[in-house]
């Protein structure tokens, strides 16, 4: 026993009948607070699923697909009936060009996946689309590309040769960012005349996301193609 409960240890998956005999003598060996005791149950693992084939911004109100519209669906569909989300929906494009998205849904299930075996390649209507659920890896959310720093697709299938600054978007590797941004160098022509960064401080200036062209580094969680791919309003 610890402090989450009693872990029993049996050679076989145990079956209903066999909750039932370990829950009636639990309750049968405590003196008081036999209220208290939780229903048996199996270990649960993480399990990742992903919902394609829906449209991300939908034909008829331009509106992209909403967090709470996944959340309705797998509310009120049969075939999530079983199924225990470990967190939020995540939405996100299949890539920029593409007007479909992936729907990641992470779930509780048991050691043996009972319960994500019954929706793994089941279709389902979505409006006029059929939805398909897959299995899936564990997956890290927002794809953004580490070479070119937009959002959407990973640096495996990015298009544009060489690499782009984070920081400032120029053409050259984020960890070479001092030696060829302009800012961090001295000019005597400026008004104020500017200095160059010193080597071992942080840099002073403000970057510009390539996204959104605000303020800030393009990997910033403060860009709304961020929180939008992420439906964070």
């Amino acid at each position: 026993m610890d402090s989450k409960g009693i872990i029993i240890t049996t050679n076989n998956v145990s079956s209903e009948l066999d909750f039932q005999k370990i829950e009636k003598y639990i309750k049968n060996s405590l003196s008081s607070n036999t209220d208290k005791v939780f229903s048996p149950r199996l270990l649960q693992l993480k399990l990742y699923l992903k919902i394609v084939s829906i449209l991300f911004i939908s034909k008829k109100t331009s509106n992209h697909v909403s967090l709470d519209e996944i959340k309705n669906v797998l509310k009120n569909n049969h075939l999530f009936n079983n199924i225990v989300l470990t967190s939020k929906p995540r939405i996100i494009k299949v890539s920029s060009k593409s007007n479909m998205a992936i729907i990641w849904i992470d779930i509780w299930d048991t050691q043996n996946g009972l319960n994500a075996k019954k929706v793994i390649n089941q279709r389902f209507n979505i409006g006029s689309y059929i939805a398909i659920v897959w299995g899936a890896n564990m997956n890290s959310g927002v794809l953004q590309c580490k070479n070119c720093w937009k959002w959407g697709h990973m640096a495996g299938v990015c298009r544009i040769q060489g690499a782009k600054c984070v920081k400032c978007n120029g053409p050259h590797l984020t960890k070479h960012y001092r030696h060829f941004a302009w800012y961090c160098k001295a000019s005597k022509k400026t008004n104020p005349p500017r200095l160059k960064t010193k080597k071992n401080k942080p840099c002073p200036h403000s970057f510009k996301c390539l996204n959104c062209k605000d303020e800030y580094q393009a990997n910033s969680y403060e860009c709304p193609f961020w929180k939008h791919h992420f439906n964070k309003e």
